[in-house]
């Protein structure tokens, strides 16, 4: 076999390596890891709002992909009673730039309607109207492993009026829950999308005490079979 030229070769290499570095950031975003801030008004951002109850917001909610273009995912704990709600996608400061959505029709997984078991702690609602033709939607996906890549979790503490975000790699609380550790996400968080750098939904925060007794530790469901079952329930 020929061997390549030494300069090629180290073009090669280099090649290689930027290819490499490039899929690490898109993987595991710029860091730096473990560090809450205010999350800045990007388009991928305004997919996030907060869920209001009157006049106060209490959960967090995103847009995911639907085929009715009108879906948001958060906590089933932020949709277990019958008041109603609206979701403010990019909401900050008192505004809402991108509109006001009502929260319509409700998906919650019945290990969660049944017992409201902390395994099943993700659900699902349609607002009236396309959202996701107005701000976009990410990808919900099922089956990742937990701490394969780093995520951002954003969302709406209940004392803020803008969104915080936070970039980290989760890792296993158990077989069926995941934890992050990320500073500041005090109530009102609950129902954060875990995103990756594909912009894909790989965790909801909530799940094990509801999101986590600690402003510092938070949790979701790992989404697994029950979470894919429901979400085919809902777009099919």
């Amino acid at each position: 076999m020929k061997r390549m030229p030494r300069i090629a070769l180290y073009a090669v290499v280099v090649m290689l390596a930027v290819v490499s570095a490039s899929e690490a950031i898109a993987d595991d975003g710029t860091g730096p890891f473990g560090v809450t801030e205010v999350a800045p008004a990007t388009p991928g951002n305004a997919r996030v709002g907060a869920l209001f109850d009157g006049a106060r917001h209490m959960c967090t909610a995103s847009v995911v992909r639907s085929p009715g273009r009108d879906l948001v995912v958060t906590a089933a704990h932020c949709l277990g009673g019958d008041d109603d709600l609206v979701f403010v996608p990019g909401y900050r400061d008192g505004k809402a730039p991108y509109g006001k959505w009502k929260v319509g029709k409700r998906y919650l997984p019945e290990g969660w309607s049944k017992g409201q078991d902390e395994d099943s702690d993700v659900a699902f609602a349609a607002v009236e109207g396309k959202v996701q033709d107005v701000v976009g939607g990410n990808r919900f996906v099922t089956g990742t492993a937990t701490g394969a890549t780093a995520v951002t979790v954003t969302g709406y503490p209940n004392s803020r009026d803008v969104p915080i975000s936070c970039t980290n790699k989760p890792t296993a609380h158990s077989r069926t829950q995941q934890r992050i550790e990320c500073p500041q996400f005090t109530p009102g968080t609950s129902g954060s999308p875990w995103v990756n750098g594909n912009g894909q939904v790989v965790g909801v925060l909530g799940g094990h005490q509801q999101g986590g007794d600690t402003a510092d530790v938070s949790y979701s469901v790992v989404l697994g079979a029950e979470a894919a079952a429901l979400y085919r329930d809902v777009v099919c």
